[in-house]
């Protein structure tokens, strides 16, 4: 196939990320989730601190959360000399849609898909799980118990939820934002990794 992209949105617990590194060892391409925060800070010059307080799994406020912090890097994207989330995603997006026009590659979060939108030949999936299923992967993942896995599954699904949702004007995990939402308790991880390929080779072959 010519160079394409997969964007991957995930609830935690899912196995998104897993599935993501999956898909790319079968296709020969590189999975990006957390290298784009430190591709970022290397592409700007700025402190990686500065990304992961931006990030998608921090609390986010729908007025764009000034964090506070003073640069002399640039005057664009700057409010009363404070660095704003929307300059810190413009630099993140520019890293990602820069990677899309080199190589084929997966991307895991991250509005990814939003900001490819125009990008002819984007496969964009959401991966969802069963809670019990959730439960028991982070539960094991880090060790933790079954109710502080719930509890740590639903504040970082609300804070992805409003990272997406502020970005993209629309709405994470509804099945009219994505070409494919799929359920990886139905086949497992590897399970779902073929069902994902095989829909995304069948969508990007050549007429």
């Amino acid at each position: 196939m010519d160079k394409f992209v997969i964007t991957i949105g995930r609830q935690l617990g899912s196995g998104g990320k897993k599935i993501g590194e999956e898909l790319a060892a079968r296709f020969g391409i590189s999975c990006y989730d957390k290298e784009l925060i430190q591709m970022a800070s290397q592409e700007s010059g700025l402190g990686r601190e500065f990304f992961e307080q931006a990030d998608e799994k921090t609390r986010f406020s729908i007025f764009g959360g000034l964090l506070g912090l003073r640069s002399s890097y640039m005057d664009e994207g700057y409010v009363n000399n404070y660095l704003c989330n929307e300059y810190l995603f413009k630099i993140q997006s520019d890293v990602i849609r820069h990677l899309a026009d080199e190589q084929s590659c997966i991307f895991v979060g991250r509005c990814a898909d939003y900001i490819l939108r125009e990008y002819p030949r984007c496969i964009n999936v959401f991966i969802s799980a069963e809670m019990k299923d959730r439960i028991r992967r982070i539960c094991d993942n880090q060790q933790i118990s079954a109710g502080k896995a719930k509890e740590l599954i639903e504040r970082t699904d609300k804070k992805r939820a409003g990272y997406y949702n502020y970005y993209s004007n629309k709405t994470w995990g509804m099945a009219a934002s994505y070409h494919l939402c799929i359920n990886s308790s139905v086949f497992g991880i590897s399970g779902t990794a073929d069902y994902i390929q095989d829909f995304v080779e069948k969508s990007l072959v050549k007429p």
